[in-house]
């Protein structure tokens, strides 16, 4: 669940500040992670700074609508809208006819909501970047080696999504779709990259402030244990975190390079704990991952 405070816009392109309450879970125990963003308060991204000129406010209004709707909010008036936003009602409600027109949306006259079309936007991603299609080969392989789902992923602010996965043929339990956004500190890929952020003061001031929510009763949300977890990750060259989001479920991840040695992503592997100790699926899964790794090194 994301609530977003009432905000300038000249705020909303620097800072996103969510706050998160736990997901419900579904019958076979996975969290509902469409219902779920992570905590963020994640620093600007190192970009250039964009003359003020060439700085389309209407895109940025319009981009933040679409942003506002979540699963408590499916459905909002323009009122609800521009409350969510910092618009004003009147120019939530133009917006919203645009986004109409344009067929993002939906009305039945007095509520809106976002229709399938929104899917292309996200997705044009996986089409058209080149890591996703990079690494499938390598998934494929890696899955069919280990017998478990594989994933890529990376950060994105200070949440982790999953860009890139492939699945074993028996019915997953422990396993993300593509483009799932989950706290960072609570998955093994995510420390792996917490672990190897080109910023450690930046990652030990958003913890120091983030508000992490508990998804199982084994979730840890002390700070200080979640550094030791991401220093260790950093000084192991690997991560193991079991039971944060989902009980049952261990998560092991390795950092994947590219040729120059830059960290670019994380390559994981989920599966279930069952009766297997925590050294014995190192044993038998880092080896594979830190194999995959290496073969990726030369094609990242």
């Amino acid at each position: 669940m994301i609530v977003y405070p009432r905000r300038k816009f000249a705020q909303l392109a620097k800072w996103r500040t969510r706050h998160v309450a736990p997901p419900r879970t579904s019958r076979d125990n996975r969290p509902n992670l469409r219902e779920h963003r992570a905590p963020t308060f994640a620093p600007p991204m190192k970009k250039t700074d964009l003359d003020r000129r060439d700085w389309i406010a209407g895109l940025e209004k319009g981009l933040a609508i679409l942003e506002a709707f979540d699963s408590q909010h499916a459905r909002m008036t323009p009122t609800q809208a521009a409350a969510r936003t910092g618009l004003t009602r009147t120019a939530a409600r133009r917006y919203l006819l645009t986004l109409e027109s344009l067929g993002y949306v939906y009305t039945d006259g007095k509520l809106y909501g976002l229709t399938p079309r929104v899917l292309r936007v996200g997705w044009s991603y996986f089409d058209s970047a080149r890591l996703p299609r990079t690494v499938q080969p390598y998934l494929q392989q890696l899955s069919a080696s280990l017998n478990e789902s594989a994933y890529v992923s990376v950060l994105d602010g200070w949440e982790l999504v999953f860009i890139a996965r492939n699945g074993v043929s028996r019915v997953m339990t422990t396993g993300f779709v593509l483009g799932a956004r989950v706290p960072a500190p609570l998955t093994s890929p995510g420390v792996v990259l917490l672990a190897h952020h080109p910023d450690r003061e930046a990652v030990r001031a958003w913890l120091a402030d983030a508000e992490l929510a508990p998804f199982t009763p084994h979730t840890i949300t002390n700070k200080a244990r979640l550094l030791e977890q991401v220093d260790h990750a950093r000084d192991a060259g690997f991560a193991v975190i079991e039971q944060q989001l989902q009980v049952g479920v261990r998560g092991v991840a390795v950092p994947l390079k590219n040729r120059h040695g830059e960290v670019v992503a994380a390559l994981s592997t989920n599966m279930p704990i069952g009766t297997e100790s925590t050294d014995a699926a190192v044993r038998r899964v880092l080896p594979h991952l830190q194999e995959a790794a290496l073969a990726m090194l030369n094609v990242l």
